[in-house]
């Protein structure tokens, strides 16, 4: 049954709520924009919607800052139009995945209020405090991932409060059991709900040295790099006793039957699968972002996709995501040709596939002056192209005012190109990068692409080449990274050719021989046997 499960089967599609469909004319998007957008995304082929924060907030980091971990923001709705949403997408066959940000909470939660108002009060142990250090100042050299020290000095109890982000996102202290339960326990609220899964906001965050220890230094360290850049996070982040935690949370899904656990985790393979836990106990999916951060070259991204294959646990499923609402947009990382290029692979690799709004029909980041940035980051840190505001910009539904999005005022500016790159112009184009998504989609139902072996195909030049494998059916997938044309020699037991099935070009078909040729920029599946 395992190998059932839907999210091993599935693909998952993150919505970044804020920016997706707004039904109030407000500009900023809402739980029933999404709702009316539901029959796009079943359309699309999709299996789970994963929703970003859509909780109470003060909005000093667009609600990953959470004021009630119980409730909606009124900017996006109500519980009242949650459960409607719910309910339709059930009804639709798809899955509703929210995001948890459990590492910290927003300063205005009254668990925080609680826990800074004296020493004494039962909840200080609730948070992360300490003492200045000897001579006065922080506690030690830990560094907020938005810039400067990660510790602010609270004047009326006389000690310092630790926060990874903003000072607006205190750390809530996971070690304390009552935390830990409080927030299992949030979890049972949502699933009660119908929510079949959670997304962890930095997971790899959850426990810290319990010693606090200076982090050491970074080596690679240059002026004028982000100041989180100027430490190595061994003891801030990523601590041996968080996979226990990780194991609560995950037996938490567990009472609920078929529900997933995704984790954000940024570290290196080696450590990121530890994170599935001491007999596969831990997260279902710790996300691998490797595609995100590699460069764009094809003896490189073959290297890491078979040392992440080797580096799975026994029963470990793997899993790819090509963008998120934290970095830029892979339209813009490595190009419009080839980001259908990159769509090809996403859909073909072996595991679990997560595509984020408007990849699919080739949004690209959107310029944002410093001066009307929104992002916390980048007003902590300007001038330094930290903001993140250009991957988070309206989706693009119509060549209508503000692209359909909204009849008001959209919060991020649209792209320049949303007249001509928009859903309704490209629907009609059966070559486009959504035709390309839908086809690949399509494609993607067959079990050889779900559940199939793995085994990487050696080529030459910018070639990544390898096959997917079932019950004697093979599918060669070749994807020509490069803007010159290349050939690629099949297989030699595949010499007579092999039945095209896809271009990313959306332009031919039938049947092709040996030496495949690939032309510039261009991914195909070939089906050998």
């Amino acid at each position: 049954m395992a190998e059932l499960a839907w999210w091993r089967s599935g693909i998952f599609y993150q919505v970044y709520p804020r920016s997706f469909q707004d039904s109030d004319g407000d500009g900023v998007g809402d739980l029933e924009g999404i709702r009316r957008r539901l029959g796009y995304l079943k359309e699309l082929g999709v299996d789970a919607v994963w929703i970003s924060p859509i909780f109470p907030s003060p909005m000093a980091d667009f609600g990953y800052d959470v004021s009630d971990y119980c409730d909606i923001h009124p900017l996006f709705g109500d519980l009242a139009g949650f459960d409607r949403l719910v309910a339709e997408a059930h009804a639709l066959g798809l899955k509703i995945v929210l995001d948890f940000v459990p590492n910290h909470s927003s300063d205005a939660h009254p668990w925080f209020a609680e826990s800074r108002a004296s020493r004494a009060s039962p909840k200080r142990d609730w948070y992360v405090w300490r003492d200045p250090a000897p001579g006065g100042g922080p506690p030690n050299n830990w560094m907020s991932n938005f810039g400067g020290s990660a510790w602010t000095f609270d004047e009326d109890t006389g000690q310092y409060y630790y926060h990874a982000f903003l000072k607006e996102q205190p750390d809530l202290n996971w070690r304390n059991p009552e935390v830990r339960a409080a927030m299992n326990d949030v979890l049972r609220f949502w699933m009660r709900r119908g929510v079949d899964g959670f997304r962890v906001d930095v997971i790899w965050h959850l426990l810290k040295d319990k010693d606090f220890r200076d982090d050491p230094p970074n080596p690679d360290y240059r002026p004028g790099d982000a100041d989180i850049r100027s430490v190595l996070q061994t003891r801030s982040t990523d601590q041996p006793e968080v996979h226990e935690v990780i194991a609560e949370l995950r037996a938490t899904l567990d009472e609920f039957g078929d529900r997933v656990l995704i984790g954000e985790i940024y570290l290196p393979v080696e450590r990121l699968v530890a994170y599935y836990g001491a007999d596969l106990g831990g997260a279902h999916l710790p996300f691998n972002f490797q595609l995100i951060l590699a460069e764009w070259r094809a003896r490189g991204l073959a290297r890491l996709i078979d040392e992440y294959e080797a580096a799975l646990p026994e029963g470990g499923w793997p899993n790819w995501v090509l963008g998120n609402h934290d970095q830029p947009r892979v339209a813009t990382r490595i190009g419009p040709r080839q980001a259908r290029v990159a769509a090809m692979l996403l859909l073909t690799l072996r595991g679990t596939p997560t595509i984020y709004y408007g990849d699919e029909i080739g949004l690209e980041n959107v310029p944002v002056p410093s001066a009307e940035a929104q992002d916390p980051w980048e007003r902590n840190e300007p001038g330094l192209g930290l903001g993140r505001d250009p991957e988070r910009t309206p989706m693009q539904w119509d060549a209508s005012d503000n692209a359909g999005f909204t009849a008001g005022r959209p919060w991020l500016p649209l792209g320049a190109d949303h007249t001509t790159r928009n859903v309704a112009v490209l629907d009609r184009d059966p070559h486009s990068i959504l035709s390309l998504y839908r086809r690949l989609i399509a494609l993607r139902q067959d079990p050889i692409l779900t559940t199939g072996a793995y085994h990487a195909v050696e080529a030459e030049g910018d070639v990544l080449a390898y096959e997917r494998r079932l019950d004697g059916r093979r599918w060669l997938v070749a994807l020509n990274l490069g803007p010159e044309q290349r050939r690629l020699r099949l297989p030699e037991c595949d010499r007579t050719g092999g039945k095209l099935l896809l271009s990313t070009f959306l332009d031919r078909t039938g049947t092709v021989s040996d030496p495949l040729q690939l032309r510039p920029d261009e991914g195909v599946i070939v089906s050998l046997a």
